[in-house]
């Protein structure tokens, strides 16, 4: 278990106001290592979306015919299922700041040659490449603010932290479809390698690795894989439950735009706002968690998932433009709740000597289910529509719903 922060031993009278201004300073550090950790994860997800808001430029524009586009969408995501593993191993071995700082800029470069290559091929394999280097932050981050901040208040933190992606992706709709309709795929990730290289920076000097206890030989080899069947329930879970996530990400926009009429600054307005009012939901979300356990939350985040999709569905078989912006909003906004629950758990469950590794698996599992999404759901929605292809994803969190665990679990 990550140490209880800002508590020392007192021996004199004198040490209480000790105590207090280092309750103060370490407070104010956590908060900041959070900051860093939600701005380092954004500026990734930043470069990992980018493709999927190229897709009006890409299949509208040129002709390039979804499910081929949705390969070009789904390689920086392949790239994060290839090292995510490798690069929690390296924080639980080095610690959290340079293999955050140094996966930003590896991604920063990528991300600049990707702009400036000709090709989709050349292009897919740079990007692929980048969003391997943005895996960096996804488990680092995490144990950063699990180190960082005490389990009473880990449920908030990682809700905030967890609100890196979608304003990552929130970003991107804004940006990526005018900057792509003014100057080609390439001025887009421009943005993205400037962002992530001045994280890069922003990290190197402005992280601190977290306090960690002593490693013993009982902690190291201490597997909680063999312990119980919780952590795989959870990951099993998250795959499920990123199947709407990344299918609403990924073509809502395109969806507004082909389906119903919007034009594409309004289509982008109407993703963003998902994107900024998920946010705020796991912050809410995770704030709840502390107070009335995560798994108990997470079963009623897969229940909405199931409701929110048939909605869904039903307002885009009827061509209710505006009640389907609505309802796109909301839905988007249920489907990015679970992860705060799914990685605060996955990390208190794991244990400080395990909680990288654990992190990556997490990571990876709902990766390959979101490269899966964008080829294998385009298709989907080539053969029926997108309206009967939203109803079909509320099948992922119903089967999600008796998987998830009954009771949290915390590492001994």
């Amino acid at each position: 278990m990550a140490p209880r922060l800002g508590v020392r031993a007192i021996g004199t009278h004198q040490d209480s106001r000790v105590a207090t201004i280092d309750d103060q300073r370490i407070s104010a550090a956590a908060w900041r290592m959070l900051a860093l950790g939600v701005l380092a994860q954004a500026a990734g997800t930043l470069v990992v979306s980018t493709p999927a808001y190229l897709i009006p430029l890409l299949h509208l524009q040129e002709g390039i015919p979804l499910p081929q586009v949705g390969l070009l969408v789904a390689a920086p995501t392949v790239g994060l299922v290839l090292t995510l593993v490798a690069w929690g191993a390296l924080a639980d071995r080095v610690g959290e700041r340079w293999v955050i700082a140094g996966g930003l800029a590896l991604a920063a470069v990528l991300t600049a040659l990707a702009a400036v290559v000709s090709g989709l091929v050349p292009t897919g394999i740079l990007l692929l490449l980048a969003g391997g280097a943005t895996g960096s932050c996804n488990a680092a981050s995490g144990r950063v603010v699990v180190g960082w901040f005490p389990r009473r208040r880990r449920g908030l933190a990682m809700g905030i932290r967890q609100m890196s992606q979608p304003l990552g992706v929130a970003v991107a709709a804004l940006v990526v479809p005018p900057l792509a309709a003014a100057g080609g795929i390439g001025l887009p990730l421009v943005v993205g390698a400037v962002a992530t290289g001045v994280l890069a920076i922003a990290c190197a000097v402005g992280i601190t690795d977290p306090p960690r206890p002593a490693r013993s030989a009982s902690t190291v080899d201490a597997n909680p894989y063999r312990r119980d069947r919780f952590l795989l329930r959870v990951h099993l879970v998250s795959v499920l439950l990123v199947v709407p996530q990344f299918t609403l990400s990924t073509f809502g926009l395109v969806w507004l735009i082909a389906d119903l009429g919007w034009s594409a600054t309004a289509a982008g307005v109407v993703v963003a706002s998902a994107q900024f009012v998920g946010a705020g939901g796991r912050i809410v979300v995770g704030s709840m968690s502390d107070r009335f356990g995560r798994m108990r939350l997470l079963r009623l985040v897969a229940v909405a998932g199931v409701a929110g999709l048939l909605l869904l569905a039903a307002a885009g078989a009827a061509a209710w433009a505006l009640p389907a912006a609505i309802l796109l909003v909301l839905t988007t906004t249920i489907s990015v709740a679970d992860n705060g629950l799914a990685f605060t758990s996955v990390a208190e469950a794991a244990g400080p000597a395990w909680s990288g590794r654990a992190l990556g698996i997490q990571n990876t599992g709902q990766f390959v289910a979101a490269s899966a999404v964008a080829p294998g759901i385009g298709a989907l929605i080539a053969l029926v529509g997108y309206p009967l292809a939203f109803g079909l994803v509320a099948i992922a969190p119903l089967v999600a719903l008796p998987l998830v665990p009954k009771q949290d679990v915390h590492a001994p």
